[in-house]
């Protein structure tokens, strides 16, 4: 495994996106958009759960200690995360992000260089990005990043309109950061998940936090999304504890 094909995929979304941005006519229209949204949350929604489906395993009772395990460890997680300050620190970045997405709208072309910095900056902060690098880097589960691919070539509709043609290099950063998480987990985490049956369990914690992801797509509910990432080293530790 030297190139993850979901980092790949996330990659071509940005290069596609950047492509219909740079040759389409007008913006969507607010009707395509809440299209999309909808289409994205359901595909969020439905790979989410089968990621969740397929790291079930054994009787009925066991698959139910298995879930609740990893619900447990959803919890914890959310706790360590507002402990260390994982949202913040997100939100911190995303500000960076924002000041330079403002300045383009106020002022447009933005340059290019605040176009690079800002589409890198979210496409590569952003939870489901690092889900989907660690369920592709365990079980070539690439479909997270799959839906990443969509979200991130939609907003590269505006970026390149914003920013134009170098706004699309963001490509490169996101493609290097996800290939690289993928590789990391699966060359340095998978031997000694594998070896300890606790594969299943980080796979259960991270189908639980993308349907998290779902409910901020669907504008249910406003989730620190950044704060449920320790789930994913939480849940192994709980399964080889109380498994």
């Amino acid at each position: 495994m030297t190139i993850a094909i979901g980092a790949f995929l996330n990659a071509l979304g940005i290069l596609l996106g950047a492509l219909f941005g740079l040759t389409a006519g007008p913006p969507l229209t607010a009707r395509t958009q809440d299209f999309f949204k909808t289409a994205l949350g359901t595909f969020t929604v439905f790979y989410g759960l089968r990621l969740i489906y397929q790291n079930v395993h054994g009787n009925f009772t066991l698959g139910l200690k298995q879930v609740f395990l990893a619900l447990l460890a959803v919890v914890l997680g959310n706790g360590l995360g507002k402990i260390l300050k994982l949202q913040k620190f997100s939100n911190r970045v995303g500000h960076q992000a924002a000041l330079l997405l403002a300045a383009a709208q106020k002022d447009p072309p933005g340059r290019p260089a605040d176009g690079f910095a800002a589409a890198s900056i979210l496409f590569c902060a952003a939870p489901l990005g690092i889900l989907g690098a660690v369920a592709d880097g365990l079980e070539n589960y690439f479909y997270l990043l799959l839906v990443k691919a969509l979200m991130d070539g939609l907003a590269m509709l505006s970026f390149v309109k914003m920013f134009r043609w170098p706004a699309t290099f963001a490509a490169g950063p996101v493609f290097l950061f996800l290939n690289g998480l993928e590789l990391a987990v699966h060359l340095g985490a998978q031997p000694w998940l594998d070896a300890h049956r606790l594969t299943d369990s980080v796979n259960l914690a991270a189908g639980l936090v993308t349907c998290c992801v779902a409910l901020v797509i669907f504008g249910i509910r406003r989730v620190e999304l950044a704060n449920y990432l320790p789930a994913l080293a939480v849940s192994p530790l709980l399964a080889y504890w109380l498994g």
